[in-house]
C-alpha cells in the first residue's frame, strides 16, 4: 500500500486552512505545516510557548537559538510577529480565539474523541502539554497523524482505549492514506490521498466509512 511521507500530509492539510485563520500548530509533524502555506493567503500561526506571527523552519545555518517553538526546535518570526509570556499564549487558547489547532494523535475515536498524551502503559511517559487546552480552545481540531500503527491497527477506532485528550472535539483528520471528516452521521471520506480504493481504506480502518 502506497502511503504519503508526512511531508505530503502537511502540504494537503496546508491547502485547506483558510486566508486570515489564526493557528496552533502541535508538537512534533504538525510544525511541518508551516513550511507548505500558500504565498498568497495570510495564516497567523500562534506557538504556545509565547509567538505569534510564527514563520517556517529556518533554512540550515540560520537558526537562530533563542527562537524555537513549543517543540523547541528552530522556527522564524514573520514581520509583525511578536513574543509574549506563555501565560498570555494560554489566555489566546483558552479565550478562544484560535481558529485551528493542529495536533497528533495516537487515537481519533469516530465521534472525534481525541487521545494524544498518553497510551496509558505503565512506562509512558505522560506529555501533555497544551494539548487539553487547544482540543477546547480552537474553534476546530485538526488531526495529523499516521493511518496506522506500527502493528497495523487503525488509530481511527470506535472508542479510545487510551487516556483521552478531549472529547468530541476532532473535526477532521489527515492520514498518510486519506482525509477524514468527523460528523454527526460518522467518518466521511473527503478525500483519498494513497493509491488505494475505497474498499481498500475501509479494509484497514476499524469505523464504517462514508462516502463524503
Amino acid at each position: 500500500m502506497n502511503h504519503l511521507t508526512r511531508e505530503q500530509v502537511a502540504q494537503r492539510m496546508a491547502h485547506d486552512i483558510p486566508d486570515g485563520a489564526f493557528v496552533n500548530l502541535g508538537i512534533g509533524a504538525p510544525t511541518l505545516v508551516s513550511n507548505f502555506l500558500p504565498p498568497d493567503r495570510e495564516v497567523i500561526l500562534q506557538s504556545e510557548n509565547g509567538i505569534l506571527g510564527m514563520g517556517p523552519a529556518p533554512a540550515p545555518g540560520e537558526e537562530d537559538p533563542e527562537l524555537v517553538n513549543a517543540g523547541k526546535k528552530p522556527t522564524t518570526l514573520l514581520a509583525g510577529g511578536a513574543y509574549f509570556h506563555s501565560a498570555d499564549s494560554f489566555g489566546m487558547i483558552r479565550g478562544g480565539h484560535l481558529d485551528i489547532c493542529v495536533l497528533g494523535a495516537f487515537q481519533v475515536s469516530a465521534r472525534g474523541d481525541l487521545a494524544n498524551w498518553s497510551t496509558g502503559a505503565p512506562d509512558a511517559i505522560p506529555a501533555v502539554g497544551g494539548a487539553m487546552d487547544l482540543a477546547l480552545g480552537a474553534k476546530q481540531v485538526f488531526v495529523m497523524m499516521d493511518h496506522l500503527t506500527k502493528q497495523g491497527d487503525s488509530k481511527i477506532v470506535p472508542e479510545c482505549t487510551y487516556p483521552l485528550t478531549g472529547v468530541a472535539c476532532v473535526s477532521r483528520v489527515y492520514t498518510d492514506l486519506a482525509v477524514l471528516d468527523i460528523t454527526r452521521e460518522g467518518v466521511a471520506v473527503r478525500e483519498i490521498l494513497a493509491d488505494i480504493t475505497f474498499q481498500a481504506l475501509q479494509g484497514v480502518t476499524a469505523v464504517p466509512l462514508l462516502k463524503f
